[in-house]
């Protein structure tokens, strides 16, 4: 019960200091702040994201695979793609990792994130500097005072080390996917960082997430904070039958699908059948079907949409889609390009940003092996409204 009490405790006090340190930083007051994250936020237009380099990969952050994993020529191909911005991904774990210098992180590896997030500034790319944790480290995030302390002083260095760079062009997003299910926790978790953030960053603008996986719903139930220099993020894959169809990490049965449609009334009934017969689970072919009953298009994914930019109107602050995409695998690739097609266009149409998820991965936009070039993917480029420039 004293741990308990404690860790309540600790939580509103972070939610009453966040919000009063949020208040006094930076100087300008909350309208200006408001219409310079709005600004920023067209830096934010149409991005990719940088996955799978410097997070995800909790076996092997060695120079060796980074810098087989993607190198200069790929951030240039970024830019001639078109994207305006990158968001680089960042796993906390080695970059706190033994040796640290007095700041608490690992020069190597932060020294080798540092000439990724150069090159990408110097090809015109602004960086979102996404802190992606895996477990155990989200788990004692949200069951623990000692996981909030050691993600505070780890931001709190982090934000100090990019603060020198130009602040129109490096956001800081608090945390990928938190993954905590107590709303209340991550709010309140969520304010000490930002205010944390912000002393050591005044300038930068700063992307909140919801908790849990940070879904549409997630951001909904947010509570906007009184820093008006934040921009609010959510990620998008529904519906997950045709997004995540063959994914072996994600739920159980979707690893069975393959050749889902989309839009899911592009199927004759004969090809149903046979799809839902790839299920052998009662309860979750009937998830499947209704998949095919709920007419899933692009009218369907506009109208979910559009309950982000009417939350983002109401609470007047700026909104973006900082992951979407489709897994490659077991998609048919005209029907995956048209749902990246759809989503993009629904985004633009109710004036938010995006980022695709992602740039090489099983969701990537191009096809790549270590140390060979990257090889486009002209559907997906399409998709997204770019061309290639030479």
């Amino acid at each position: 019960m004293r741990r308990g009490l404690s860790l309540l405790s600790v939580l509103i006090l972070g939610w009453l200091t966040g919000t009063a340190s949020l208040r006094a930083q930076p100087s300008a007051g909350p309208d200006a702040q408001a219409r310079l994250a709005f600004q920023r936020a067209a830096h934010l237009r149409h991005g990719i994201n940088a996955s799978m380099w410097f997070a995800q990969s909790p076996n092997d952050y060695s120079a060796a695979r980074t810098g087989r994993f993607m190198d200069a020529a790929d951030i240039q191909l970024m830019a001639r793609l078109g994207f305006d911005h990158a968001r680089l991904s960042i796993d906390p774990e080695p970059l706190t990792r033994q040796p640290v210098d007095a700041t608490g992180l690992n020069a190597e590896f932060l020294g080798r994130v540092d000439r990724a997030v150069d090159q990408m500034l110097a090809s015109g790319l602004a960086v979102i500097v996404d802190v992606h944790p895996e477990e155990p480290y989200k788990f004692r995030l949200r069951t623990g005072t000692d996981g909030v302390a050691r993600f505070e002083a780890m931001w709190a260095a982090l934000a100090a080390h990019f603060a020198t760079r130009d602040p129109g062009m490096i956001f800081f997003e608090v945390m990928n996917e938190p993954e905590v299910e107590d709303d209340f926790r991550w709010q309140g978790i969520e304010a000490q960082t930002i205010a944390v953030i912000r002393k050591a960053a005044p300038q930068n603008t700063i992307l909140a997430v919801g908790s849990h996986w940070d879904s549409l719903q997630d951001l909904l139930r947010l509570t906007p904070f009184s820093d008006g220099n934040i921009i609010y993020n959510f990620h998008f894959y529904e519906p997950y039958e045709f997004t995540h169809q063959g994914a072996t990490w994600a739920t159980g049965w979707w690893r069975l699908t393959h050749g889902v449609p989309y839009p899911s009334n592009d199927m004759d009934t004969a090809a149903m059948t046979r799809t839902l017969g790839e299920i052998p689970d009662a309860a979750d072919r009937l998830e499947l079907e209704r998949y095919f009953l709920d007419d899933w298009n692009a009218r369907h994914i506009r109208l979910l949409l559009d309950a982000a930019a009417a939350w983002g109107k109401a609470n007047g602050v700026p909104i973006v889609c900082d992951e979407f995409g489709a897994f490659r695998d077991h998609s048919d690739p005209t029907a995956r390009a048209q749902w990246i097609h759809d989503v993009r266009t629904a985004l633009e149409a109710d004036g938010m940003g995006w980022t695709m998820w992602d740039y090489r991965g099983s969701f990537g936009v191009v096809t790549k092996e270590d140390g060979h070039a990257a090889v486009p993917d002209p559907l997906v480029v399409k998709a997204l409204g770019l061309n290639l420039r030479q």
